[in-house]
């Protein structure tokens, strides 16, 4: 072949072969970009969690669960992901997290971690007082299913002490709408508030005030016998206080003298 004809020949492939070379590059900038080595992507993930970038590492475990949806890096993941929403404040997709984490690894060792932020997810959105409480009946009703749940656990133990401040807060409310009925001479509703507090949260720390209120009420109704009655459970049970005195003050000599060692709840069940 003549050097005419070869450079004749090249000249009639070089349209196919350019072609071909920008078929190639095109093919390879479509090509899906593996992901990370899993234990680097969580390794990540839990370097930001550390330094306070919840958001980003919430990201980054949700990212190890896509990826690597089958390996024991994607359980520790779902659970992480829901401690870091927990951390970032976003309790609602922490919730969902937990809820999803608890329905698929009932038997995992951190599902009663993961109960117990769970709780700690309603019991952190507690108002105060003065606004519904929704939120705190929430935070009860898991805090008792972690008591009950995980009996032997250091969760348990910390729920049982978020449990009477809980109960405490609802009783709060129940003498927060006692005192506005009072305060508007509706005994009767007051009544029932404050009688609320002393059956139903007994061991909280607005029952010496509930059991005045209630001797205010019956007196103001002219019911003496209960006035006294509740007059002589305060006494019995809350001698020292200021509540007591206030309510000698009103009921007067016919209050009866503090039993010494009478025993609260027992009290209560003969009274009310």
């Amino acid at each position: 072949m003549t050097d005419m004809r070869r450079i004749g020949v090249v000249l009639c492939l070089f349209p196919l072969l350019l072609a071909t070379a920008c078929s190639g590059g095109k093919k390879d900038a479509g090509l899906v970009q593996q992901p990370a080595p899993v234990a680097k992507m969580y390794d990540k993930a839990a370097a930001e969690l550390q330094d306070g970038e919840y958001s980003e590492a919430a990201k980054g475990f949700n990212d190890v669960e896509q990826n690597y949806p089958y390996s024991e890096w994607a359980t520790r993941a779902q659970m992480m992901a829901a401690y870091a929403y927990y951390k970032s404040l976003k309790y609602d997709d922490a919730v969902m997290a937990l809820d999803q984490f608890i329905e698929l690894h009932p038997g995992d060792p951190s599902v009663a971690y993961a109960y117990y932020i769970k709780a700690l997810c309603y019991y952190e959105q507690i108002s105060d007082v003065q606004r519904d409480q929704q939120m705190t009946q929430k935070a009860l009703a898991a805090l008792r299913q972690v008591r009950e749940r995980f009996p032997d656990t250091p969760y348990a133990r910390d729920a049982d002490l978020k449990i009477d401040l809980t109960l405490d807060h609802l009783a709060g409310k129940e003498m927060e709408i006692g005192r506005y009925y009072l305060n508007h001479q509706d005994y009767q509703a007051a009544i029932n508030r404050f009688e609320t507090v002393v059956t139903q949260y007994q061991t909280t720390t607005q029952v010496p005030e509930a059991l005045e209120r209630l001797v205010e009420a019956y007196t103001a109704l002219g019911i003496k016998a209960q006035a006294l009655k509740s007059a002589a459970i305060l006494g019995q049970n809350f001698p020292q206080s200021q509540w007591y005195r206030n309510a000698y003050k009103i009921v007067g000599p016919q209050a009866p003298a503090p039993a010494p060692n009478s025993v609260y709840d027992k009290t209560l069940g003969k009274i009310f």
